[in-house]
């Protein structure tokens, strides 16, 4: 059988499960030896502001928050500066602070997250996605090729140089 999976906006209700998986993430990534997200965000309060916002998403598996992501809508003021171009300049999603569940680790969750998102844009009548990652990040560059992201340049985010990919999806 397989597993009903959803994306849906988050709610306050929601926010110590997201807040517990972002510290594994954080964890996780100290783990890897990366850079990103040690130096004390996200925090608690993103969550909150993310949620309070309409950002946060969770994707569930059979009703169970496995994937946590911010999904911000034409507004990310760091893309406006790009050391390269980026493929558009229509409306897009940004995908910020995406991170897993250890229980769902391995489980290709990452990869059904951005099909999610990818839907969720396209019945949106959004033109594209854009990301940024770190580049010590290799799960999630490999996922991006994977996906058919296109590499455009370099973006400065508050903790330093991001890789920055955009996906035309209509």
């Amino acid at each position: 059988m397989n597993p009903e999976i959803k994306l849906r906006q988050a709610e306050i209700e929601d926010r110590d499960i997201i807040w517990e998986i972002i510290q594994q993430s954080i964890e996780r990534r100290r783990q890897d030896g990366s850079t990103q997200w040690q130096n004390g965000y996200p925090n608690l309060g993103t969550v909150e502001s993310d949620i309070a916002k309409g950002f946060g998403h969770v994707m569930t598996v059979d009703g169970e928050i496995a994937v946590y992501a911010a999904l911000i809508l034409n507004d990310e003021p760091a893309y406006s500066t790009i050391e390269g171009a980026w493929l558009s300049d229509g409306e897009f999603v940004v995908v910020h602070r995406v991170a897993v569940d250890e229980k769902f680790a391995g489980q290709g969750m990452v990869k059904k997250l951005f099909d999610q998102i990818e839907e969720f844009t396209r019945s949106h009548g959004i033109q594209s996605i854009k990301v940024d990652t770190n580049h010590d990040n290799i799960a999630m560059l490999k996922i991006l090729e994977g996906r058919g992201y296109s590499y455009c340049g370099e973006v400065l985010l508050r903790d330093g140089m991001r890789k920055a990919f955009e996906k035309i999806i209509i």
